[in-house]
């Protein structure tokens, strides 16, 4: 299933409804085929369940229940099929619109980025309408083997601004269906006797047209058992077999949840780029963490900044799908170069500098990233190095450490004219010591477009650019 881009600029609204569904049958046999049968008919089961009447969606945070098999029913009663989807936006409450400790039934709020996707909850009704029935009971005396799984739908369609409720249920009823005939797939392809791998629902964004595309894998295989399925895909979606596109670390994280770690990803998405003359912006491809000084409880201030520009790189091949490996901490980056023979082993615990040579050695001691190393014998030299760092961020996409004296930044960017030879370096300073305040960051200029003159014009400099690996 495949919707565009939801952080597009254009009009529309994405509808994204999750919920769990119980697969449940009972096996009388082990054969395969039978088993086969019987779970290809608990699918069809679901299936019906979720074209019933019994099916609902409701609005998180707030009092929109939805009957789309229903005729499109839904309440508040304000909530008719034809209303247009955009408008189910003023129902749902933030944390700002809770006054006294209550919700207020109706308010618009501001709309923020995440505010452009409206999450709703699949739902079973448990009681029919009608006379209840008394419970008939039977006893039968069987060997058999009772299978049990919860599958996780996860489901996002993208409506314009024209599009009423009804389009939308309709669509969400036939995404979901869809998704139920992919997972019984999946399901069937991996079974082993009786044992299931229950199905993973992953979304990927991908280069446009393709925009959001949502697969489904096996729960508990790995990436490395997943290379023909993820080469099929880029087939299927005309994807050169360079980059990993569908690797589990790759897939979208919608802008409403916040990560886990803390650490803030890819603050330059909020800045202004720079005007030049005929000029181009090449920027980092995918995303990184933001690493800097005095976090993890690490009181690096003053010597770790070159150990957090490596981080920063780690993290953007780690998120990238290239590495399970965690990002380093101080201490491995320095048993790392005890490891290869660069250090002495009283250097682990230290707090001596590192820079771009060892830089080189760590990524490819952990990582198995292979670097190229550019000399610069002073900084004014930099300006003239346009050409060769677009084509940097144009072919390789990674972040670049560049170490220059007794500091150490990372360089996301850059904006180049080939025809006036003018340049705009994009820098993620790791030397800041605050909060991960997303507005100070960018406001105060930790990540920010800086001129040739924010170098050290006469102080020589070495730049890493880690090499990704070409592969699916």
């Amino acid at each position: 299933m495949v919707v565009a881009d939801p952080q597009s600029s254009d009009t529309g609204t994405v509808l994204r409804v999750r919920g769990p569904l119980e697969l449940k049958c009972r096996l009388d046999s082990t054969d395969a085929r039978l088993v086969h049968k019987e779970i290809s008919s608990t699918f069809e089961t679901l299936r019906s369940q979720v074209r019933s009447e019994s099916c609902v969606l409701t609005v998180c945070d707030s009092p929109v229940i939805i009957w789309p098999n229903r005729g499109v029913h839904a309440t508040p009663e304000e909530m008719t099929p034809n209303t247009p989807c955009e408008d189910v936006h003023q129902w749902i409450q933030t944390d700002e619109q809770e006054i006294g400790g209550k919700r207020s039934a109706k308010k618009k709020s501001k709309k923020s980025p995440a505010a452009s996707i409206i999450n709703l909850r699949l739902m079973m009704e448990a009681t029919k309408p009608g006379p209840a029935s008394a419970p008939i009971l039977s006893r039968t005396v069987q060997k058999s083997h009772f299978l049990s799984a919860t599958l996780p739908m996860d489901c996002v369609v993208r409506t314009t601004c024209n599009d009423t409720i009804k389009d939308a249920c309709e669509r969400l009823m036939e995404a979901l269906t869809h998704q139920l005939h992919d997972m019984e797939k999946v399901t069937l392809q991996h079974m082993k006797g009786t044992t299931l791998l229950v199905p993973e629902l992953l979304h990927f964004l991908l280069p446009e047209p393709a925009g959001l595309v949502t697969v489904v894998y096996p729960a508990g295989l790995p990436d490395s058992q997943l290379e023909a399925q993820r080469k099929a895909l880029h087939q299927q979606f005309e994807l050169p077999e360079d980059w990993p596109y569908f690797r589990r670390a790759n897939a979208y994280h919608f802008p409403n949840e916040p990560y886990k770690d803390g650490y803030l990803r890819n603050p330059h998405l909020v800045l202004t780029h720079p005007i030049l003359d005929n000029g181009k912006v090449y920027l980092v491809q995918g995303i990184y963490s933001y690493h800097h000084y005095m976090q993890d409880h690490m009181e690096d201030n003053g010597w770790g900044c070159a150990y957090r520009s490596l981080q920063t790189i780690c993290s953007w091949f780690q998120q990238q799908g290239y590495t399970e490996r965690p990002v380093p901490t101080h201490r491995e980056i320095q048993q790392a170069l005890v490891d290869v023979g660069d250090k002495q082993a009283s250097f682990v615990g230290s707090r001596q500098w590192i820079g771009s040579i060892e830089v080189q050695a760590v990524l490819n001691q952990l990582l198995e990233v292979t670097s190229k190393i550019m000399f610069v014998s002073q900084g004014s030299e930099l300006a003239s190095k346009g050409r060769e760092l677009a084509n940097h961020f144009l072919t390789e996409g990674t972040p670049v450490m560049i170490g220059g004296g007794v500091l150490a930044h990372t360089i996301l960017g850059v904006s180049w004219s080939e025809t006036t030879g003018q340049i705009r370096y994009l820098i993620l300073d790791p030397h800041y010591t605050g909060a991960e305040d997303l507005q100070v960051i960018t406001d105060k200029g930790w990540c920010g477009w800086k001129g040739p003159d924010f170098w050290d014009q006469t102080a020589y400099y070495n730049l890493c650019l880690p090499q990704r690996p070409k592969t699916v």
